[in-house]
């Protein structure tokens, strides 16, 4: 699922929200906001798909792009080998259930001395005539035996039944690893479009920062040659000041957020790198919110699992009734046995067992009974899930949407504020107007290119949001951005 709320790592105050990495079956996360909180510090810590598994560093600065972030992602992330380990726990959970049903042999070989007590067995025999009484022991005698012994369960439904649950929950954890790689590629995806959002804000500043330094010289050539007065010159130095600071929280957040990608994909923290891939804006073709819905409720991998659990839960809802039942086994085993090996003689044993509960104290109604709440509580979560999955595709449709005309507005604001401020610079070289109107235009353009930024890393994370609610992210991804 994808829950609307945001996370320090990838997002700076006063962004938009990118939405969390929660799914319905591994485990939930909810990243909190704020670096510098200790709380949301420990809940990072808690979220195993903002971690990794390290690579190797490598010499140099490598180029980065979108498909090989995500690869890496796939690969190291350590949400996703987690989700592995956990199904490969889930699969060993099904062959043991398996064994069960299975013919179980085994190997004895015995070598024994013994001396036996006829009055400890209750062996008392009258004098024999001519012998006279028998001694109370046997005597010391020796022996040994070996046999191969088989047992086959012939009827037990409750172990046919928690074989049938171990199986859906084994098929419910191969859907919890899809999920989780759509999850990674969220996590990926987002983080990527953060750090390509920080790369832009910083060469914007760098511009803005260009333009500042400009207008200080023009300023302090004026009130040097007298033409302007010394305040000009004061306004230009806090504006070239300002643009410094910028520049400098610019390139510290996209440190911070190039480290936050580095940890979701398992580059070495100290690895140098850049990303490739700019933001974009790309229009959604053939697609509509109903047909995204009607995709996600048959290619989310979480409802899947959510099924494989709700069927398990079912099965062993009858493997607890099946305890009523009688129980069919047969036993056997086939050997030798004598005082030494050269005088073995052939032994055997074969028998069937049945078993009837007559009176457990309630214990397989309490059974019955738990078993039937934890069924209800996996209806209840399925049916949640699909509402769910329609409210995830709803609200990443929604931001999508708003997020492209937001584009389109922040793009004409950019070239009217730069038209605005090139106006400004030719009237203030003319002496027509003083520094306070190009600072104020600067300040318009600086604003402007922030939000043409964040309008762009809206609409990307917009439409990894939606890869995401309609499952398949992977490869949906490629087709929302048009094959790239």
């Amino acid at each position: 699922m994808i829950l609307a709320s945001s996370s320090a790592a990838l997002a700076q105050t006063a962004r938009p929200d990118p939405l969390d990495y929660s799914v319905a079956t591994p485990r939930p996360i909810s990243p909190a906001q704020g670096t510098t909180n200790p709380s949301a510090q420990a809940t990072q810590r808690q979220n195993p798909y903002l971690g990794s598994v390290p690579g190797k560093l490598v010499d140099g600065v490598i180029d980065l792009s979108l498909q090989g972030a995500i690869e890496r992602g796939l690969r190291y992330n350590l949400g996703l080998v987690e989700s592995n380990q956990s199904s490969a726990d889930v699969r060993a959970d099904r062959l043991r259930a398996l064994s069960a049903l299975l013919p179980q042999i085994s190997a004895t070989g015995k070598a024994a001395y013994e001396d036996i007590s006829y009055k400890e067995i209750g062996l008392n025999l009258p004098p024999i005539p001519g012998v006279g009484s028998l001694p109370p022991t046997s005597g010391g005698f020796g022996y040994q035996d070996v046999r191969v012994n088989v047992t086959q369960s012939l009827f037990n439904k409750q172990l046919r039944e928690q074989y049938r649950a171990q199986k859906s929950a084994e098929q419910g954890s191969e859907f919890d690893i899809r999920d989780s790689r759509d999850v990674v590629v969220f996590a990926v995806g987002t983080a990527y479009a953060q750090v390509a959002a920080s790369a832009a804000r910083v060469e914007a500043a760098k511009a803005q920062l260009a333009s500042a330094q400009e207008l200080d010289r023009q300023t302090a050539d004026r009130v040097t040659s007298e033409v302007s007065p010394e305040i000009e010159s004061l306004r230009a130095q806090v504006e070239r000041q300002s643009a410094e600071q910028r520049l400098t929280n610019a390139t510290n957040q996209l440190e911070k957020d190039k480290l936050t990608l580095a940890r979701i994909t398992g580059l070495d923290i100290n690895q140098q790198f850049k990303v490739s891939d700019a933001l974009a804006s790309h229009p959604l073709v053939g697609i509509t919110a109903a047909s995204a819905t009607q995709e996600a409720l048959h290619s989310r991998s979480d409802l899947a699992a959510a099924e494989s659990a709700m069927r398990s839960a079912e099965a062993i809802v009858r493997a607890d009734k099946a305890q009523r039942l009688p129980v069919i086994s047969l036993s056997a085993n086939y050997g030798a046995g004598g005082t030494n090996i050269g005088n073995f003689n052939q032994l055997y044993s074969i028998s069937g067992n049945v078993s009837v509960p007559v009176y457990t104290g309630g214990r397989i109604r309490a059974d019955i009974e738990q078993a039937q709440a934890d069924l209800a509580r996996r209806q209840a979560e399925y049916a949640d899930l699909k509402g769910r999955i329609a409210y995830d595709v709803r609200v990443a449709w929604l931001d999508l949407t708003a997020s492209n005309s937001s584009v389109e507005v922040a793009l004409r604001n950019k070239t009217l504020s730069e038209r605005a401020l090139a106006q400004s610079r030719d009237r203030f070289a003319n002496g027509v107007t003083n520094a306070l109107e190009v600072v104020q235009a600067d300040e318009a353009v600086a604003a402007a290119n922030d939000n043409y930024i964040q309008s762009l890393y809206s609409v990307n994370v917009a439409m990894i949001s939606l890869a995401r609610a309609t499952g398949g992210a992977e490869t949906k991804l490629r087709e929302l951005l048009g094959g790239k």
